[in-house]
């Protein structure tokens, strides 16, 4: 009786798979030869990935840009009237919001102001926003600031004066505000940075124009 080792079996055993696996090799490219004699590569099927796009050009505070309808001051250059104006991005606190107004002499002559800035919220249309009520002062927004009254000023070619818009917080938002330096004058359309959550039936309190600081 002739003993077998072990490693002499597993030597054996290694050899016949490497034939099994040579030789199934040769039989799956043969019967590929076989199918496809002209040995053309056979096309693999691709996956194809739909990727979402981003619109062009989105606007950073999430506002869509203004419908051409709404005619807003235009960004460079001075307007006619000799005067730019400019809403800041504004402020909140415990329900109250303000936002300040600016009005600068861009023209080449002195101009005078006395009084109180004509204001009017719009919506995204460019329409009034119902209901709500601009008045001079701010004694009728609970918990604004006190209004320092009007007072003369001539703002020389250059010059600013600042007023301060305050009001409730609502649900809805104004879009555009529709200003002039005083109530009868040309007015403008301008586009605050943020909308004003005004909503209807509120009230926007404005202080009197001072000279900016």
């Amino acid at each position: 009786m002739i003993a077998i080792r072990p490693r002499s079996v597993q030597s054996v055993a290694l050899a016949c798979l490497l034939a099994l696996g040579l030789s199934g090799c040769g039989l799956s490219a043969e019967l590929d030869r076989e199918s496809n004699p002209e040995r053309k590569p056979t096309p693999r099927p691709t996956l194809t990935v739909d990727v979402p796009t981003r619109a062009a050009n989105p606007s950073p505070s999430g506002i869509p840009t203004h419908p051409p309808s709404v005619p807003v001051q235009e960004g460079q250059g001075c307007p006619p009237s000799g005067l730019r104006f400019r809403a800041d991005e504004g402020d909140a606190a415990m329900g109250l919001r303000a936002m300040g107004l600016d009005v600068t002499n861009c023209g080449d002559r002195p101009y005078k102001l006395n009084g109180y800035p004509a204001v009017t919220v719009l919506d995204a249309s460019g329409d009034p926003f119902p209901g709500v009520r601009t008045v001079e002062g701010t004694d009728k927004v609970s918990m604004a600031p006190e209004d320092p009254g009007p007072r003369s000023l001539t703002l020389a070619p250059g010059e600013s004066a600042h007023a301060a818009l305050y009001w409730r917080m609502h649900n809805q938002d104004g879009v555009y505000l529709r200003v002039a330096p005083a109530k009868g004058d040309d007015t403008v359309t301008v586009r605050p940075p943020y909308p004003l959550d005004i909503g209807p039936e509120n009230i926007l309190g404005t202080t009197a124009w001072q000279p900016s600081e």
